[in-house]
């Protein structure tokens, strides 16, 4: 028998302490390299988008690929390319944890069109009070000594 999933996520993390590095000239050069990453764990990536000091992906993993290594794959070789590329030359680095959201694919376009408009949705909102109203959205217990 095969495997049939269909789990639509929105994986969030930012860089570390929220440093604001991401100049936008560099983000496309970083957005491809990830979409290429999740390409290579079989998955399919629907939207990537972020500001200075975060990352939305909207994607659908492949069904052997866990969350917490697909994340850590992205992080570790896209800090490596952007050390090696010198893409963003403040950066130091993710945030050690990420936050991951499940959704049904009714919500797909919706969920799309929220992470294509980052720049927009952060002229009213903190990426802090964005990540809290996520988080309060789906349930999750946090403690916000770890959201600084």
């Amino acid at each position: 028998m095969s495997t049939y999933t269909q789990i639509l996520y929105q994986i969030v993390f930012s860089t570390k302490d929220r440093e604001k590095t991401l100049i936008k000239d560099g983000r496309e050069r970083l957005f491809r390299f990830i979409s290429g990453i999740i390409k290579n764990n079989q998955s399919h990536l629907y939207r990537i988008n972020g500001i200075e000091d975060h990352l939305h992906i909207v994607t659908h993993l492949h069904p052997s690929v866990a969350l917490a290594n697909f994340v850590k794959d992205i992080k570790v070789a896209s800090s490596k390319m952007i050390k090696d590329e010198n893409l963003f030359p403040h950066f130091i680095g993710w945030q050690t944890g990420y936050s991951g959201f499940t959704y049904s694919m009714d919500a797909k376009d919706n969920l799309i069109e929220y992470v294509k408009n980052q720049e927009e949705h952060h002229k009213k909102v903190t990426s802090k009070e964005e990540l809290i109203s996520l988080l309060r959205e789906h349930n999750i217990e946090f403690d916000s000594k770890y959201l600084e």
